[in-house]
């Protein structure tokens, strides 16, 4: 049985500021620091190493921004939108991302500790060579994402649909998949051992490799 991993959840002030989103991205230091953001509409900016830092983001989209090399920490975003946004080479440290969209979000070569995304839209985005420690997927949808050679450590993924994932070159060891579905799953037969699994993808991980099973 896969030893259940507590999150550090995300350390915020009481008293939060209320900022203008715009007047943020208007200034030469771009940075979210003990604040609230909700309500705007962020989309197709190119943001290089913004900060944001004990705060929350509620209802702001950021769909098709770039926003490489990101530093978030202690940050909570609720029901936002960054699909197709591009976070590469960030860190991103003690998160939440409740109920957000989140296709085709680019977090690839990045940094991942202590972040839980909870009920979000998270088909065919990329993790692929990143780094993910304590992250829980919980009731998302992977379809289609890519986990490339991503280096897992306590990850829980529970009540996700994993159709046609990319776990290729991503040690399994130790990941309990159970509750999660999948017609189809992408994974490295080396990197399988240790993987928990229910009798259904049992079957279907045997037919996967090749193998004929008979009632």
């Amino acid at each position: 049985m896969t030893k259940t991993t507590k999150l550090e959840r995300a350390k915020l002030l009481p008293g939060l500021a209320t900022v203008n989103l715009e007047d943020v991205f208007d200034e030469e230091e771009l940075e979210l620091v003990n604040c609230s953001v909700s309500n705007s509409q962020m989309d197709d900016r190119s943001v290089d190493r913004l900060i944001i830092s004990r705060a929350i983001i509620k209802n702001v989209s950021f769909v098709d921004s770039t926003l490489m090399n990101i530093d978030a920490t202690d940050v909570i975003f609720d029901n936002c939108n960054l699909s197709n946004a591009r976070l590469c080479g960030g860190t991103i440290h003690r998160a939440e991302f409740r109920h957000c969209k989140l296709l085709g979000l680019d977090v690839s070569n990045s940094t991942l500790g202590n972040v839980l995304f909870e009920d979000c839209h998270l088909n065919m985005s990329n993790f692929a060579e990143s780094r993910l420690k304590q992250v829980h997927f919980e009731a998302c949808l992977l379809r289609g994402s890519h986990f490339f050679n991503a280096m897992f450590q306590n990850i829980i993924l529970d009540r996700c649909d994993l159709d046609d994932a990319d776990f290729t070159q991503v040690s399994l060891k130790g990941i309990d998949i159970s509750t999660c579905s999948f017609e189809k799953i992408r994974v490295s037969i080396d990197n399988l051992a240790g993987c928990e699994v229910s009798p259904r993808q049992a079957i279907a991980f045997a037919k996967l490799f090749g193998l004929t099973v008979k009632d």
